[in-house]
């Protein structure tokens, strides 16, 4: 099955940002498009809107002035919805109530032709329920951009429980000549990227929740430590926390109150308070005129150890050793005589631990805490260590102020910007981590999609800097899955269980590796 032809003409439902953004996708490509909106007057608003659009990319000169002219020639607004008759394509981007759009699709049917294929953009309802009422639910599909349209490169291609092969195909294909990368999923609540990008929120938020660290501290680290574009708490201000805690509200019910999705208190209470983020002018930050950003939490300057004992090669922080050594620091191997009680601190056999003259341990993320030991802290997954210009280091009340100068200056001397923020277990970037890997594996093996589809979509429709799945591979088969054993042991709410899914995942990997089991 082929796109659709170039000659067919494209019709949207619905004229706001992401409907006239779609329709612009489509009449860049080639296609006539007919602009249809409930509101009389809207369809030749927006139709104007685009207009000023398409001007601005011929002063870019990303279009030239005869493209834009025959773009426009080939945009009309539709004062009816009978006017949609003989579209090869309608695409529907209204309200997200799933009693209006059924009864615009039912509508639809009986003035399209029978080979029309019929999209809805929903970002969060079914699109097989959407369907549920069609006479021929087979030539239904979600096409799900990704706003603002005309930039966000990737279409999530969603199958409803009864949509054609054939349709899903076109669909695709169609996405894929407008210039964007589809990926192909199943009708699953929040489709790839709202259902896995959830943990990206939610642990953001349970770390603030448990006092373990200021919103700013926790955006500085996800971006400075774990590679994302942006922290959680700057990027929901971006949405807008209304819409953020809906999404993250709708899949939390559609996956029956699983706990894995339940929404945060602290953003129920800033929703109620009106502060929204960017609209409103305050979320989680404050956007008013003359309003100073908070600066995130950096510890100040300490004195760099003069040697640390490395235990193994510190796993997916092995990097650092060497960055140590760089810095000219020595790094002594474990079982030499290094004047230390090895009876101290963590007492884990994962030869995953640098040992500072203190005595005091160092030791990366594993989804644990530092009151569970003596004199030991923690320091968070990294997405890169070298290009890292910021580490999170974890200690409990209970941890010798010396080790925790110790740990800070060593990090400092590596050239790292140091956060010492609460003793929460998996830190911040290793406990999101390991969860959006969990659901990954589990989307994967559900028939969601494939591992490529999902950390396309990943990567493209929430910029992340490497895909779960990759992020899975670079790390270790066992990591995630250890991470969250650990995690749940400490807070044995379900919230930290990892799938079955991940528990096989992690276990091929063992035997792929060689592990015994």
């Amino acid at each position: 099955m082929t796109a659709l032809d170039l000659s067919s003409p494209v019709a949207v439902v619905g004229t706001g940002t992401m409907g006239q953004g779609i329709a612009q996708v489509a009449l860049v490509a080639g296609h006539p498009v007919r602009l249809y909106d409930a509101v009389q007057g809207r369809a030749a608003e927006a139709a104007d809107a685009i207009g000023a659009r398409l001007d601005r990319l011929v002063e870019k000169g990303q279009l030239s002035g005869a493209e834009r002219d025959a773009a426009r020639a080939r945009l009309t607004p539709a004062g009816q919805l009978a006017d949609l008759a003989g579209c090869g394509l309608v695409v529907e981007a209204v309200v997200e109530r799933l009693d209006v759009k059924q009864e615009l699709f039912r509508a639809l049917e009986d003035v399209v032709g029978d080979d029309c294929l019929l999209a809805t953009n929903t970002s969060s309802l079914s699109v097989t329920a959407i369907a549920g009422g069609l006479a021929s639910p087979g030539r239904f599909v979600g096409l799900h951009f990704f706003n603002p349209a005309p930039l966000l490169p990737l279409v999530e291609v969603v199958s409803g429980f009864a949509t054609d092969v054939s349709s899903a195909t076109r669909a695709y294909e169609t996405a894929r000549a407008w210039g964007k990368t589809p990926v192909a999923c199943a009708d699953t609540p929040g489709f790839i990227v709202n259902r896995i990008a959830r943990p990206f929120y939610a642990e953001a938020l349970a770390v603030y929740e448990d006092q373990g660290a200021d919103p700013a501290t926790i955006d500085a680290v996800l971006r400075e430590s774990g590679g994302f574009r942006m922290g959680a708490f700057e990027l929901t201000d971006l949405i807008g926390q209304d819409v953020n805690e809906s999404v993250t509200h709708s899949v939390w019910q559609a996956f029956f109150q699983d706990v894995r999705f339940t929404p945060s208190l602290a953003q129920r209470r800033l929703v109620e308070s009106g502060r929204l983020g960017r609209k409103s002018g305050q979320g989680w930050y404050d956007y008013r005129e003359g309003a100073e950003r908070p600066e995130p939490h950096t510890a100040e300057p300490a004195e760099r150890p003069a040697y640390v004992v490395a235990e193994g090669g510190l796993g997916p922080a092995a990097e650092v050793l060497a960055l140590i050594r760089e810095a000219g620091i020595e790094v002594r191997e474990y079982g030499e005589d290094n004047g230390y009680d090895e009876s101290n601190g963590y007492d884990e056999d994962n030869g995953t631990r640098l040992v500072l003259p203190s005595g005091g341990q160092l030791v990366l993320a594993d989804g644990q805490t530092s009151v569970e030991y003596r004199d030991v802290v923690y320091f968070d997954l990294a997405f890169d260590y070298r290009a890292a210009t910021r580490v999170a280091l974890a200690a409990a009340r209970s941890t010798s102020p010396r080790t925790v100068a110790e740990a800070t200056g060593l990090f400092q001397a590596l050239g790292k910007k140091v956060s010492v923020i609460g003793d929460v277990p998996g830190m911040i970037v290793a406990r999101t981590v390991a969860r959006l890997v969990d659901l990954a594996v589990e989307a994967v093996a559900q028939g969601v999609a494939t591992e490529e589809d999902v950390d396309t979509a990943m990567r493209l429709g929430v910029n992340y800097p490497l895909g779960p799945l990759e992020w899975s591979r670079r790390l270790g088969g066992g990591w995630a899955c250890s991470v969250l054993d650990n995690l749940h042991e400490c807070a044995p709410s379900g919230r930290y269980a990892h799938s079955l899914a991940l528990h096989r995942h992690a276990y091929a990997a063992d035997q792929q590796e060689g592990t015994p089991s």
